[in-house]
C-alpha cells in the first residue's frame, strides 16, 4: 500500500489476482459435467486444458505486460484492428458473462438445497430462479462498494467454497480407492460403454465439449487489473501461471472424485458435484458434513460472480470512457464502480433467468445457457488470438514484460492452436448433446444461432448509432 496525494492506495497481490483468476475460471459446478463422460473426460480434459486454457494464459500474459492500461481484451484487440473491433470484442466477453451468471448461481441452487436437507429443490425451477436472482443482485450491491470489497470476498468464496471442498472430495476419492474399494469409471459396464477417444461419427455425443470448453474460459479476465498490482510486468505472469496450474488440478482430480463413486448415468448436471459428496460421505459415514459442504461449494459460487462482477463490466467502462457507448454507461459511483452498466447488467441477468421457467428440466436449462454463453465468448476468443499475432507484427518493439518466446512462429503456433480449437468447440456447440432432453432439436439450434447473430450484431450497430459527443460528455462523467 502506499499514498497518492494524502490517499492510500492498495494494490493487488499476486495471491490475490491468483485467487480471483481461480474464481473467474474455476467452479466446482463444472465437475459433474466432466465426470458424466466417464474414461472420455481424460480426452475433454486435455482438449480444453491443453488447446484452450494453456493458450489463452500464454497470450493473455504478453498482452496484458505489453499494453497494461486498463480495458483489457479491449484494449489488446483495439490496439490490433481499432475501437470498433475492439468494441466487438469487450462487448462479447461482458455480455457472455452476463448470460453465465444464472448458470453458476443455479449450481448454487443446487447445492443449497442440501443444504435445506430437501435434494428436490435442486431441480425445482422456482427454487433455481429466486437464488438465481436473490444472490446476483446482493452481489450487485457489495460490488458498489469497490474491488477492494469485491476482491476479498472473491478471495474469501474461492479458498472456503472452491478449493477446501475440492481438495476435500479429492482427498475422499483416493481413500476409498487406496480403502480397495473399485472406481466406477472402472467397472466392466462403464470401461465398454466410454473409451478415451469420443465418437467423433455422432457430433451429438460429443456436444459436451462446448461446455467443458466454457469451464476453462476467463483467464484473460483478470488482465483488467493488471494497472492495480505495485508491479504488474512480473506480478500478472506469476499470479496467472498458477492459476492456471491450480484449475487443471482441481479440475482433474475433482471430476475423477465424483466418477468413482457415481455410475455416469446417474450424475445430474446441476447437483452433481453434491451428489458426489453424498454419496462419499456416506460411505465414510460423516453425512453430517453433507450441508457443510452445500454452503462452501455455494459460497465458492458466488465468490467467483463476484470476480466476473468486477472483471468484464470493468471493460466496457474503458469503452464507455473512450466514447463508444453512450456517456450514461460512462458514470461511476465514488468508490470508482461502473454504477449504470451494473444497474443494466442485472436487468439482463434478470430477464435470461427465465430461461429456467420455459426448458423441460433445470439440466437443459442448465446446459443450453451454457452453450448460450460459450459461443458469443468463442467469437471473443478468436479475436484475442488475431490480435496477438497482428500486434507482433504492427508493434514488434512495444516491451512485453513476459514475450512468448520462439518469435512469431511460436506465436502462430500457439495462437493458431487456440483458434483451430476454438473454431471446432464453436460448431460443436450447435449439435444438440445425446446426454440431455433438449426439448426440440429445431429450437436448440435456433435458439443458439438467434443468440450468437443477436450477440454479434450489438455492437455493430451500436458502433453505426455512435456520435462523436458521446466521447466530449464522458470525459465529463
Amino acid at each position: 500500500m502506499e499514498k497518492n496525494n494524502g490517499k492510500s492506495k492498495h494494490y493487488l497481490s499476486v495471491f490475490a489476482l491468483t485467487m480471483m483468476s481461480v474464481a473467474v475460471v474455476m467452479s466446482l459446478r463444472g465437475l459433474p459435467m466432466m465426470a458424466k463422460e466417464g474414461l472420455t473426460m481424460f480426452f475433454y480434459l486435455l482438449f480444453a486444458a491443453l488447446l484452450f486454457l494453456v493458450p489463452v494464459s500464454l497470450v493473455s500474459a504478453e498482452m496484458a505486460t505489453g499494453w497494461p492500461q486498463s480495458g483489457g481484451v479491449y484494449r489488446w484487440v483495439k490496439e490490433a484492428f481499432g475501437a470498433r473491433i475492439g468494441f466487438v470484442a469487450i462487448w462479447l466477453q461482458w455480455l457472455q458473462n452476463v448470460i453465465w451468471y444464472p448458470v453458476v448461481l443455479s449450481f448454487a441452487a443446487g447445492a443449497l438445497s442440501y443444504l435445506f436437507f430437501d435434494e428436490a429443490l435442486a431441480s425445482n425451477k422456482f427454487f433455481n430462479l429466486l437464488v438465481i436472482l436473490v444472490v446476483y443482485w446482493i452481489s450487485t450491491l457489495i460490488s458498489f462498494k469497490g474491488l477492494k470489497t469485491s476482491g476479498k470476498l472473491t478471495t474469501y468464496g474461492v479458498i472456503c467454497g472452491t478449493l477446501i471442498p475440492g481438495v476435500f472430495i479429492i482427498v475422499l476419492g483416493i481413500l476409498w480407492i487406496v480403502l480397495g474399494n473399485k472406481a466406477e469409471f472402472l467397472s466392466a459396464g462403464a470401461v465398454q460403454a466410454n473409451t478415451f477417444f469420443p465418437d467423433f461419427s455422432n457430433f451429438n455425443s460429443i456436444a459436451f465439449l462446448a461446455g467443458i470448453v466454457l469451464l476453462f474460459a476467463g483467464m484473460e479476465v483478470g488482465a483488467v487489473h493488471v494497472t492495480e498490482m505495485k508491479n504488474p510486468t512480473k506480478q500478472f505472469p506469476k499470479a496467472i501461471f498458477s492459476a492456471m496450474f491450480l484449475i487443471i488440478i482441481i479440475f482433474t482430480c475433482g471430476s475423477l472424485a465424483i466418477a468413482t463413486v457415481m455410475p455416469t448415468g446417474d450424475i445430474d448436471l446441476n447437483a452433481g458435484i453434491m451428489q458426489g459428496f453424498k454419496e462419499l460421505l456416506h460411505k465414510f459415514g460423516i453425512n453430517w458434513l453433507l450441508p457443510v459442504m452445500g454452503l462452501l461449494a455455494a459460497f465458492g459460487a458466488v465468490g467467483g460472480v463476484f470476480g466476473w462482477i468486477a472483471g468484464p463490466s470493468k471493460g466496457l467502462l474503458a469503452t464507455a470512457k473512450d466514447g463508444d457507448l453512450p456517456p450514461f454507461m460512462a458514470k461511476t459511483n465514488k468508490h470508482g464502480v461502473q454504477r449504470n452498466i451494473l444497474l443494466i447488467q442485472g436487468c439482463i441477468v434478470t430477464v435470461v433467468s427465465f430461461v429456467f421457467l420455459i426448458m423441460p428440466n433445470v439440466s437443459s436449462a442448465f446446459f443450453i445457457l451454457s452453450i448460450l454463453t460459450v459461443a458469443p465468448y468463442l467469437v471473443m476468443y478468436l479475436l484475442l488470438y488475431a490480435s496477438a499475432i497482428r500486434l507482433r507484427y504492427t508493434q514488434p518493439d512495444v516491451p512485453r514484460a513476459y514475450k512468448l518466446p520462439g518469435g512469431k512462429f511460436v506465436m502462430w503456433l500457439i495462437a493458431g492452436i487456440g483458434i483451430l480449437a476454438v473454431l471446432f468447440a464453436f460448431i460443436i456447440g450447435f449439435f444438440p448433446p445425446s446426454q440431455l432432453e433438449v426439448g426440440s432439436p429445431l429450437f436448440y439450434v435456433l435458439f443458439l444461432a438467434i443468440g450468437v447473430l443477436v450477440f454479434v450484431l450489438l455492437p455493430i450497430i451500436i458502433g453505426a448509432l455512435k456520435k462523436p459527443e458521446w466521447k466530449k460528455d464522458a470525459d465529463k462523467e
